[in-house]
């Protein structure tokens, strides 16, 4: 049985409409992460699954019981906020201990809990500090432990690491993973951060405008995005997506006369999908003009001209390439995606 089951939700405010009818499930001891830009609805949906408000139509399930109406309370759910929301006049210990005491739970039990939880995540010798004196990844894990001690199944996250230099997120996500695994917890992530996404989730639910563009596990989103949105939102650089037109042998990228891209030509407008890391050079391609040479140390970023496209090619090290020269570009047929120009839904080639 699904942990979390959303069915029909929709969240209005006003006029506007947030939340446009969305169908999900979590299933137990599940890392799902919802994905998408800011005004997406991923932080409404998480509220909406908190009680912190509620929806305008639709049911919402934790395990058996239908929370739909429930207060935050009753739900049996930790929540991990974007700011830390740490008491500054209380220590580590009460800051963790602090929701245990409002709920009234038996305080016999305490030490052995905060313990466990201090030992977890390495705050141990941290327990009379305050909040002023820890830094950004120690005052987050005192977030975290606040949230575990509870025992509760379910644990919401609202963006928690943005507010985190880059390499310390790198290292929290490592901390946050291995700890929904440690204790087998029902996880659910909001980010926009899409490598937060691949290196975290079993599950991402990729939203857009209110909507579900696509719920897929990482491998599934990166290699057979349902469309442009999907294509582009995952990969760095983005896929590129270069238009198609009709020529006498086929499907060719516009502007260019060859060669030809796909054997028959189509109906409506195609549009190219190839990712950056696919695209190398070649004796003899497709014909390319360099724009740009971007060196990052382990790889290149190398943006061409391509007819009236312009797209980008990834590299491994360093090369010798200048603006203006001219290759020959290609990639394997099974690296190559097609999607239609009008509504940017994949199709599949015929």
């Amino acid at each position: 049985m699904a942990a979390i089951s959303l069915k029909g939700i929709t969240k209005n405010w006003g006029d506007a409409q947030a939340v446009k009818g969305i169908d999900f499930e979590v299933k137990s001891g599940d890392f799902t992460v919802l994905l998408g830009p800011s005004g997406c609805g991923k932080s409404t949906t998480l509220r909406l699954i908190a009680g912190l408000d509620t929806p305008s139509t639709g049911a919402i399930r934790i395990g058996e019981r239908d929370v739909t109406n429930l207060p935050p309370a009753q739900r049996k759910i930790a929540m991990v906020f974007q700011s830390y929301a740490l008491f500054p006049h209380l220590n580590v210990r009460d800051n963790i201990l602090f929701g245990v005491r409002v709920r009234k739970e038996p305080a016999k039990h305490f030490d052995e809990r905060l313990k466990r939880v201090a030992d977890i995540l390495g705050l141990s010798h941290l327990l009379d500090r305050r909040p002023g004196q820890l830094s950004g990844g120690q005052q987050q894990r005192v977030a975290l432990g606040r949230a575990i001690i509870a025992d509760a199944p379910v644990c919401l996250m609202d963006e928690p690491l943005s507010n985190l230099d880059a390499q310390l997120r790198q290292e929290m996500r490592r901390e946050i993973r291995a700890l929904q695994q440690q204790l087998n917890m029902t996880m659910i992530y909001v980010t926009h951060d899409q490598t937060e996404a691949m290196s975290m989730a079993d599950q991402v639910i990729l939203l857009r405008d209110g909507k579900i563009e696509q719920n897929a596990p990482p491998a599934e989103l990166y290699a057979q995005p349902a469309s442009v949105f999907a294509a582009r939102f995952i990969g760095t650089p983005p896929m590129n997506i270069l238009p198609l037109s009709n020529s006498a042998a086929g499907l060719v990228i516009e502007g260019s006369s060859g060669p030809v891209i796909h054997p028959h030509n189509v109906d409506e407008e195609w549009q190219l999908g190839v990712r950056p890391e696919h695209i190398h050079l070649v004796e003899q391609g497709i014909a390319a003009t360099v724009d740009t040479i971007e060196y990052f140390g382990a790889d290149t970023i190398v943006g061409c001209r391509v007819g009236q496209a312009s797209l980008l090619m990834r590299v491994p090290g360093q090369l010798t390439l200048v603006p203006g020269d001219a290759v020959q570009l290609g990639w394997d047929r099974g690296s190559q995606y097609f999607f239609d120009r009008k509504s940017g839904l994949r199709r599949l080639p015929m």
